[in-house]
């Protein structure tokens, strides 16, 4: 009685592992981006080696692209950092010298790796998916085992479309109740981290599970399996449902007609077995669930946005408290906030941003308050745009930009004042993470969108219409 990820893993292990070797796995996709790649092509070069399977990559640039308008070379050199530029312009060089399509400035499938990839059709059930880039457990939402890899790994891939892998032990996350209204996907992943804290997934690849799981759209899934990592885990799995189907059907590098059904027939064998063992459970209720944000320096540092700040007297804990200025016994609530970052590959999704402009509609950001709303990707800009939402975004002060990386990582010029307050729909709230010395909060869009307008970190449920 099998787990996914057992199914997965036994259907993908070309050598197994050995006391004193680790397995050889086979990828099925390789994802590729600019800031991992450039030394594991260099490796292809000294060694006088080719991409083994160009048609398994797909490649983009997202990390080192501005989030103004850029559609050349030339105007790169005028708004980015020069490194930035740098990186942009060598993987424009590694993927024409080693054939390999790139997704770049002039395409309209360009974005971050982990909002295109899904869009396109290449993320698939039961597929194994890596890139040297630690959120590719973003994958995972659709059945597939994802993970990130070393920049040395992705040289190994890209030569022999191969990796060696220990095999993790599971984890399965039990989800109890119906998620209450205005309570997000990106709540349920934060008070998850919370209860098992950020290293409770080590050495494990975690399996979403639970009538809460299965009622999440695919975008929301994605957003759970995104932060797998942040628990420390090696990946998080859902298991493939008619949801996925229905949500891959039809994109352009999904399997079609006669392939498409043989596909699903494969993918619906894919779910654990009923008695599958794991080596560890977990079971959360979430029936009473409230929006959740962070108030320390690692995203296991997360109360309800309605609770105190706790007490403990750890020094690591202390520090973290001084360094985002906050006290423990008092809220969250009511805190200033100076940006109000909405984005990324946890949250720059069109639903997401559907999210924010439930609140900021007919309302303005507060006047010391900047507000960066950055699409996942150029599809999630056109269908933003199409529904009008970027003019929601700029009609309440805010600013709309091209798709990338941005504020996530503080790149470009997209960076959080030192000693100011973000609260951001990313992934981590590590010190300096948004800029040297920049304090962030990390919270839905919606709890995103609160304290754009109201210059204060404010409970979405008294705004959200």
């Amino acid at each position: 009685m099998p787990s996914l990820f057992e199914k997965i893993w036994a259907s993908h292990v070309v050598v197994p592992e050995s006391d004193d070797t680790p397995a050889v796995l086979y990828v099925d996709l390789h994802l590729l981006h600019e800031v991992t790649t450039p030394q594991a092509f260099d490796l292809l070069r000294a060694r006088g080696l080719p991409v083994r399977r160009p048609d398994l990559c797909l490649a983009t640039l997202d990390h080192s692209t501005p989030t103004v308008p850029v559609k050349t070379l030339k105007d790169l050199e005028i708004v980015s950092e020069p490194s930035a530029a740098k990186q942009v312009r060598q993987m424009e060089k590694n993927c024409k010298d080693f054939g390999v399509e790139l997704r770049g400035f002039s395409s309209r499938d360009r974005g971050i790796v982990h909002v295109m990839g899904p869009e396109l059709g290449a993320t698939q059930p039961g597929a194994t998916i890596v890139c040297g880039d630690s959120h590719t457990s973003t994958h995972g939402a659709f059945g597939a085992l994802a993970f990130g890899i070393g920049t040395t790994e992705v040289g190994h891939v890209l030569a022999t479309q191969c990796l060696l892998q220990r095999k993790p032990k599971t984890l399965a996350i039990n989800v109890r109740g119906k998620l209450p209204g205005d309570v997000t996907a990106k709540d349920l992943i934060l008070k998850i981290i919370g209860t098992i804290g950020v290293g409770g997934g080590t050495g494990h690849v975690l399996e979403y599970r639970g009538d809460a799981i299965s009622g999440l759209s695919m975008e929301e899934r994605m957003t759970v399996c995104n932060m797998s990592i942040e628990a420390g885990a090696r990946a998080g799995m859902i298991a493939p449902d008619d949801t996925t189907y229905q949500y891959i059907a039809g994109r352009p590098l999904a399997p079609q007609g006669a392939a498409w059904d043989a596909a699903v027939k494969r993918w619906r064998a894919l779910p654990s077995d009923a008695g599958a063992k794991f080596d560890k459970e977990v079971t959360i209720d979430v029936a009473k669930m409230r929006p959740m944000v962070t108030f320390g320096t690692n995203p296991g540092m997360v109360i309800p946005i309605d609770e105190a700040v706790p007490m403990d007297d750890d020094p690591a804990f202390r520090k973290a408290l001084a360094y985002m200025q906050v006290e423990a016994g008092k809220p969250m609530l009511g805190k200033p906030v100076d940006v109000v970052f909405i984005g990324s590959c946890t949250n720059g999704r069109l639903s997401d941003i559907r999210e924010a402009a439930r609140i900021l509609r007919g309302r303005h950001v507060a006047e010391r308050v900047r507000l960066l709303v950055v699409p996942g990707s150029e599809e999630v800009k056109r269908q933003a745009e199409a529904e009008g939402l970027d003019e929601v975004v700029r009609a309440a002060g805010g600013e709309w930009r091209e798709p990338g990386c941005s504020m996530c990582i503080g790149m470009n010029g997209d960076t959080v004042p030192s000693g100011k307050l973000s609260v951001s729909t990313s992934n981590r709230n590590f010190e300096g993470r948004q800029g040297t010395g920049a304090r962030t909060v990390l919270a839905s869009p919606l709890t995103a969108a609160a304290p754009a307008v109201k210059g204060a970190i404010t409970d979405p449920r008294e705004l959200v219409r």
